[in-house]
C-alpha cells in the first residue's frame, strides 16, 4: 500500500505520515526532508533554497527522483507533489488556516510569528510559480486527491482514524 500526503506549508504534512507510518507499519518518506538536505549541504536555508530553485528546474527534478527512488513496497510518502508522482492507493491533502500554519511553522523552526509569515508566504509563492512552470501543475487544484482534511479541525490521531476508515474501504 502506497498513501501520499500533500498539503500546504505547515498544515501537517510530515506529523502525519509519522503517525500513519507507525499505525500501518509503513515506510515513512518526506519530499520535504530531502529538500532540506539538499539546502542543508548548499549551506542555505529553505526558504533560500526554495527562491535559488526557481532558476534551476533540475532542483525540482532532483528532489522528485529521489522521492520516486525511494518508494519501494509499502510506504505514506509526505510532499507537496507526491499525489502527482506516485501511484498511490490513497492520496491525501491536508489544509490549514494560514494563521495556524504561521503559528505551527514559528514554533518548529523558532522563528517570529512574523518571520515565519514572510517565510511562508516566499516559499509558498515560489512553489506555486515553479509547480506550474516546471510541471504544469496547478498546486490549488484539488482534483486528484481522495481526502482533503483541515488539519486544524481534527488531531493527528483522529487524523489517522479518518486514513484508517479509508483505507479499509481501498
Amino acid at each position: 500500500m502506497i498513501i501520499t500526503i500533500g498539503g500546504t506549508i505547515g498544515s501537517g504534512k510530515t506529523t502525519l505520515a509519522r503517525e500513519l507510518a507507525k499505525k500501518f507499519k509503513l515506510k515513512h518518506i518526506s519530499a520535504g526532508m530531502i529538500m532540506r538536505d539538499m539546502a542543508e549541504k548548499t549551506k542555505m536555508s529553505v526558504e533560500e533554497f526554495s527562491k535559488y530553485a526557481e532558476s534551476d528546474s533540475e532542483i525540482d527534478l532532483e528532489i522528485d527522483r529521489q522521492q520516486k527512488e525511494k518508494v519501494k513496497g509499502n510506504c505514506v510518502v509526505d510532499g507537496r507533489l507526491s499525489g502527482h508522482f506516485l501511484n498511490a492507493d490513497l492520496k491525501i491533502w491536508l489544509k490549514a488556516p494560514i494563521d495556524i500554519r504561521i503559528d505551527r511553522i514559528a514554533e518548529r523552526d523558532k522563528k517570529t510569528k512574523e518571520d515565519a509569515k514572510k517565510d511562508l508566504i516566499d516559499r509558498e509563492n515560489s512553489e506555486r510559480k515553479r509547480y506550474m512552470e516546471v510541471y504544469g501543475i496547478n498546486i490549488d487544484d484539488m482534483s486528484i486527491y481522495d481526502l482533503v482534511i483541515d488539519s486544524n479541525r481534527f488531531n493527528v490521531e483522529s487524523i489517522a482514524e479518518i486514513v484508517s476508515t479509508a483505507v479499509k474501504n481501498i
